[in-house]
């Protein structure tokens, strides 16, 4: 008998709007108090906005809502009603709070170095907070979002790639300085981005190719309290046959791993890969000693 597919509850619709709308305010406050005072921009449709409302003298809210307008559509379209739904509330707040915080004080002048480190960080912080619960501040979050279901790569990356173009056209209205100092306040938020997403504790994955597995996983579990799983591996050359070992360890265990990995076999084979989310199991449980 086929599962009916379950509603998320009531709360938790309210909890993500709401946290979309808190990543929209903080968006905006990084936007009025410290990019836009000091000739730098923020990327995507709202520097575009930005750029719009430089030379023609529009609202910079009402461009916002305007020029996102198709990409809300597409994601509508490509991605899910909930998605767009989202996507809505967080960019009306974001249009509404940059015009009700059109004159608040500017926090940092003059100083570049502070000044993208700290609109980066602001900016990339109110971004993540709304892709991490289900929307988007910018069309251009919507389509990085669509490419990287289809595409070998993560929104953040994306999410740069496409701000190349509109940080030339950003360039016409606050001179190449302006336009540099805007990529590298994106680039930090973009980092800051790939945090909230993923989490500051974020996961890594060791597969290990050893002459001692079983001594290798007794002491990962004796030490670390991680559980490991085998599988036969054969050389492509020799023919011979492996065991290899494959666990999945917190960042803040990484240096233990390679301490254990050392110690038992000094000439084991060791990849480690970068793991986006671990769910189910015991992985939450740590024990390091």
């Amino acid at each position: 008998m086929p599962k009916t597919q379950q509603k998320a509850p009531v709360w938790k619709l309210f909890a993500r709007g709401f946290a979309v709308m808190l990543g929209a305010v903080i968006a905006a406050y990084g936007l009025e108090s410290v990019l836009i005072p000091n000739q730098v921009s923020d990327g995507g449709v709202t520097g575009l906005s930005i750029v719009g409302s430089q030379l023609f003298g529009f609202p910079l809210g009402l461009l916002i809502a305007i020029l996102n307008i198709p990409f809300v559509f597409l994601g509508y379209k490509q991605i899910g009603k909930s998605f767009a739904l989202f996507s809505v509330l967080g960019i009306a707040t974001l249009a509404i709070s940059t015009s009700l915080m059109h004159h608040v004080p500017t926090i940092i002048k003059g100083d570049t170095l502070l000044v993208t480190v700290v609109g980066g960080i602001i900016l990339g912080l109110g971004m993540g907070i709304a892709l991490r619960n289900g929307g988007a501040l910018d069309g251009i979050d919507m389509l990085a979002v669509l490419l990287s279901r289809r595409m070998p790569f993560g929104t953040s990356d994306l999410i740069l790639f496409l701000n190349v173009f509109v940080f030339a056209i950003v360039s016409t209205v606050f001179g190449l300085q302006g336009a540099f100092l805007s990529a590298i306040a994106y680039y930090i938020a973009t980092k800051v981005i790939s945090i909230v997403e993923e989490g500051l504790s974020g996961s890594k994955m060791y597969k290990i190719i050893t002459s001692e597995p079983e001594d290798m996983v007794e002491t990962i579990r004796d030490r670390l309290g991680r559980s490991s799983t085998y599988s036969m591996v054969q050389g492509a050359y020799s023919n011979e046959q492996f065991k290899e070992i494959t666990c999945i360890i917190n960042r803040l265990e990484d240096s233990k791993m390679k301490e254990i990995i050392l110690e038992i076999d000094p000439s084991a084979f060791v990849t480690v890969y970068e793991v986006a989310e671990v769910r189910g199991g015991n992985f939450g449980k740590r024990n390091i000693h």
